[in-house]
């Protein structure tokens, strides 16, 4: 017989990565910051909302420029 496994009241599972595609390849990432010169009903977790988007500062900055350089046409 198994025992069951209490968890503290304060536990919150984590969330399931995201599937990976076009809406959501770019959001709820665990470094984004909200960027406050933007309205607060921009708040929503997207890459382009956040404090370090298209920075240097951005750990994703080369995914940005593979994402762009893919649109480029050869």
């Amino acid at each position: 017989m198994k025992a069951s496994v209490r968890l503290p009241t304060h536990f919150a599972p984590a969330r399931p990565p995201p599937e990976e595609n076009e809406e959501n390849r770019f959001m709820n990432r665990p470094c984004y910051t909200f960027n406050k010169t933007l309205p607060r009903t921009l708040d929503d977790t997207r890459c382009r909302h956040c404090r370090h988007y298209l920075t240097s500062a951005c750990p994703h900055i080369d995914e940005f420029i593979e994402d762009v350089e893919d649109l480029s046409p050869d």
